[in-house]
């Protein structure tokens, strides 16, 4: 069994209330996976996990420097909604967008890269 959650990377969209979510995936450790799978389903499960420490695990094309192993810090949400994923604060592109957030026209740069990668 791998121990990998998906979860997601929620980036500001500037001047809107629009956020852009990135869903990934992350690895744990096997304590943190093992915590999480037996909570998945508990109701009010966010109340008692912290956040886990975590390695991105997938790809994203859209970056000029490579997105797998990047740092992160899982939250746990309510039964239903996929983690939050928090990037650790560093001077990647992807970091940085999560922490100051995108333009729209950001966003359809990202969307034309997807379409043509497709």
């Amino acid at each position: 069994m791998d121990n990998i959650v998906r979860g997601c990377i929620e980036i500001p969209v500037i001047d809107s209330e629009d956020t852009f979510i990135w869903n990934v995936w992350v690895s744990l450790n096997k304590e943190n996976f093992k915590r999480t799978y037996v909570n998945w389903e508990e109701e009010g499960r966010e109340k008692e996990l912290e956040p886990m420490f975590g390695w991105l695990s997938t790809s994203l094309s859209c970056y000029p420097d490579t997105t797998l192993h990047l740092k992160t810090l899982v939250y746990t949400r309510p039964v239903g909604v996929r983690p939050y994923i928090e990037l650790e604060s560093t001077d990647h592109p992807l970091s940085i967008e999560q922490r100051t957030g995108i333009t729209r026209a950001r966003v359809i740069e990202i969307a034309e890269a997807l379409c043509q990668g497709s």
